[in-house]
């Protein structure tokens, strides 16, 4: 199996409007291609790069000298030369509130105030991507409130594809407190009792926008509980039956867990 391309941030990487971020960065990443012993999936570890090159099917990525530019090349069924296109990108999961404290390398309890920024690992990557010129789309389910709104508002002006998203009229848009602490380590403080992500079902997903995905990538964090769980399973089982390529970022989150066994197992 080819390598896949695609651009990421770190996992607990924080967008913005502006367009400049709080922590996201564009970094290199690797997608090694090691099977799931039982699944039958390829699994991608996001190692912080900027891009890989790969090729699946007919369709190769390239790097242009002035920065990334995400290109697929494809056969044209008319005259059989090669043309542009630009391949779509699928990201699955959550996409929430972080608050960040205001100061650097303090505690969560030692913050003296929080700023808001819209988050989630997969969000990130969607929006990453477009920003530097690619295709992607973001499938997940929000609280129909003001943070919600806000958040695939902030989808559009990045001009990542939002048909996929929810709202859940009962549930509110998850919410999580990070911080990087003076020692390094990183501390969370997560809101969800169940948000609104998840609580995504099967019978909500855009079967045809997952369909369309030349590469669907997910985090661990909707695998965690059904119905999003179950969701989650489907929309792999569609992206792999139409030839996507697969790809994880483990983002391990163990409070969130029931168990670490558990979290083992995935």
């Amino acid at each position: 199996m080819a390598m896949a391309a695609a651009v990421s941030a770190s996992s607990a990487s924080t967008f913005n409007r502006a367009g400049s971020s709080v922590f996201l960065e564009g970094k290199p990443i690797n997608l090694s291609n090691s099977q799931f012993p039982s699944k039958g999936l390829y699994r991608s570890s996001f190692l912080r790069m900027l891009e890989i090159k790969a090729q699946h099917k007919r369709n190769t990525f390239e790097r242009s000298a002035s920065g990334l530019i995400v290109k697929a090349l494809s056969e044209d069924d008319k005259n059989g030369k090669p043309s542009e296109v630009s391949p779509l990108v699928v990201c699955f999961g959550e996409l929430l509130i972080d608050f960040v404290p205001t100061v650097n390398g303090v505690s969560l309890a030692d913050a003296p105030a929080f700023k808001k920024a819209p988050g989630g690992a997969p969000a990130n990557v969607a929006v990453g991507i477009a920003r530097l010129g690619g295709s992607s789309a973001f499938v997940g389910k929000v609280g129909e409130d003001e943070f919600g709104r806000m958040l695939v508002d902030i989808l559009k002006e990045n001009n990542v594809e939002h048909r996929g998203m929810r709202f859940d009229s009962g549930a509110r848009t998850a919410l999580a407190f990070v911080t990087l602490k003076a020692d390094g380590e990183r501390e969370f403080m997560f809101f969800r009792n169940p948000s609104a992500d998840m609580l995504l079902t099967e019978s909500e997903l855009d079967v045809d926008l997952i369909q369309k995905a030349k590469i669907f990538h997910y985090g661990s964090i909707s695998l965690i509980a059904d119905p999003c769980r179950s969701a989650h399973l489907a929309a792999m089982r569609i992206a792999r039956d139409t030839g996507s390529i697969l790809s994880y970022d483990p983002n391990l989150r163990l409070p969130l867990w029931p168990s670490a066994s558990e979290a083992r197992e995935g």
